[in-house]
């Protein structure tokens, strides 16, 4: 598996990263070829003048955790991000409209948001029973998402068994046939990043990218 670079969202969403710190992550994206950089979207303009030439996709994330923005914030942010050159989104599903069964709601926000640009979603998995996994995938599969994610490292209940997560990653496939599947959290070393290849991901977010590719005997 010595092409997992291309696997890796190489990943950067700390509140307190600096100019530099953005830099050096790009610098990183670009030695080790990885699949893109994901930041916050306050950094997406840097992000795009360091990968200028490159063809390392720009992902940003919109309204961590748990997605509670209102719809018209959301898309507000959307637009912004695609503006300053973002090339996906990482989006938070409204995961507590999803929890009280607002399916409606839930489809209808995430239909806008996809209009917008290519749309990895994040379902928030450490939230959701295994029931409410595969119904969170069908939203986004119907939504137009290119992508269905478990969480982000800052989901507070993310703190689940890497083995529970592959679980997750099955339910997710099933729910969602033929999108891209994108697992993140505690995903720390090659053997981590296998585990999840092999339980079905197609990305992985991590912000140990290096870690893992120095990790490959």
């Amino acid at each position: 598996m010595k092409n997992i670079a291309k696997f890796i969202d190489h990943t950067n969403i700390n509140k307190k990263a600096t100019v530099k710190d953005i830099k050096k992550t790009c610098d990183e994206a670009k030695k080790y070829e990885f699949r893109s950089v994901c930041v916050n979207p306050e950094w997406a303009k840097l992000v795009k003048k360091e990968l200028d030439g490159t063809d390392i996709k720009i992902v940003v994330l919109i309204d961590p955790p748990m997605g509670l923005s209102s719809r018209q914030t959301r898309l507000k942010a959307c637009r912004k991000a695609k503006r300053d050159g973002a090339d996906e989104l990482d989006i938070v599903m409204n995961i507590v409209n999803l929890k009280y069964e607002k399916y409606s709601d839930v489809l209808i926000d995430l239909k806008d948001v996809c209009k917008v640009l290519s749309t990895k979603v994040i379902i928030g998995t450490g939230f959701l029973t295994d029931d409410e996994i595969k119904k969170a995938s069908e939203i986004v599969k119907k939504a137009g998402a290119i992508c269905v994610k478990t969480a982000t490292d800052k989901d507070p209940l993310e703190h689940r068994e890497l083995k529970e997560k592959a679980g997750h990653l099955k339910i997710m496939k099933k729910g969602a046939p033929g999108l891209l599947i994108k697992a993140s959290g505690k995903i720390k070393t090659f053997k981590d990043a296998r585990m999840m290849i092999k339980a079905g991901a197609n990305i992985i977010g991590t912000s140990n990218g290096i870690e893992i590719i120095k990790g490959i005997k």
